[in-house]
């Protein structure tokens, strides 16, 4: 097994096993790898809330043909999937980025920060062997890894992390709709829809809304900070 960050690796690419989901992880296993991890986040396009990552290892024995990109799936297939995680004996690692912390560092780097945070809590005591990451960037780790874009529907560790992350955060926001039900957070979830902005427009931003952001930051007139940089993971 070779923990060389910058070594390459080959992967079995034929044509016919394009659908399997578990190639990745199952390619790297015949390398040696034991604790192959998927990284995804959910949160990088909302007005409000924090961005949260999952780092999911998966057994190499679990049904993976049920993991699919979250949002693809409803929120009982979600919860249903997000119970079974728990219970098949997957790793799962969790780290939530709030809102003053994305504004400080701009999202990507908040949620590669995340990601990185995710990776480092879903072992005890040791960290994984590999990444497979969801998007075109690396994590800021010196380990072995793979940036898949539109991870989710190339591996089922992607997935099922993208699972992760998506109803940690649901949670969360639906948590700060109880403290600021005049956003509606429970339905839009920090995202910029109509009934979003228009709550913004008549009550201004609350305490999680992201200040750097368009349609948040001109809110705050000349005394706004200068946003960094917000670029895009994709």
């Amino acid at each position: 097994m070779n923990r060389d960050p910058c070594a390459s690796f080959s992967f079995v690419t034929a044509a016919g096993r394009r659908d399997d989901t578990f190639l990745y992880e199952k390619d790297l296993a015949r390398q040696g790898f034991c604790h192959i991890a998927g990284l995804d986040e959910a949160g990088r396009g909302p007005l409000a809330g924090p961005v949260v990552a999952a780092c999911v290892i998966l057994p190499l024995e679990c049904d993976y043909r049920r993991f699919r990109d979250s949002k693809q799936l409803s929120a009982r297939q979600r919860q249903e999937l997000h119970g079974y995680l728990c219970s098949c004996g997957a790793r799962i690692g969790v780290s939530v980025v709030d809102a003053a912390e994305i504004d400080r560092l701009n999202i990507l780097q908040a949620s590669l920060q995340a990601m990185k945070r995710a990776a480092e809590t879903c072992l005890d005591g040791g960290l994984p062997d590999f990444l497979l990451v969801d998007g075109k960037f690396t994590v800021p780790m010196a380990l072995p890894q793979l940036a898949l874009v539109k991870g989710e529907s190339r591996s089922a560790s992607i997935a099922a992390a993208s699972i992760v992350a998506k109803e940690t955060r649901d949670r969360l926001m639906e948590e700060y709709h109880s403290r600021f039900p005049v956003y509606n957070f429970l339905r839009n979830k920090g995202y910029p829809t109509r009934e979003h902005r228009q709550a913004l427009a008549e009550h201004g931003p609350c305490p999680i809304h992201r200040r750097t952001f368009k349609g948040v930051r001109e809110f705050f007139g000349h005394d706004r900070p200068v946003p960094p940089q917000q670029q895009g993971l994709w």
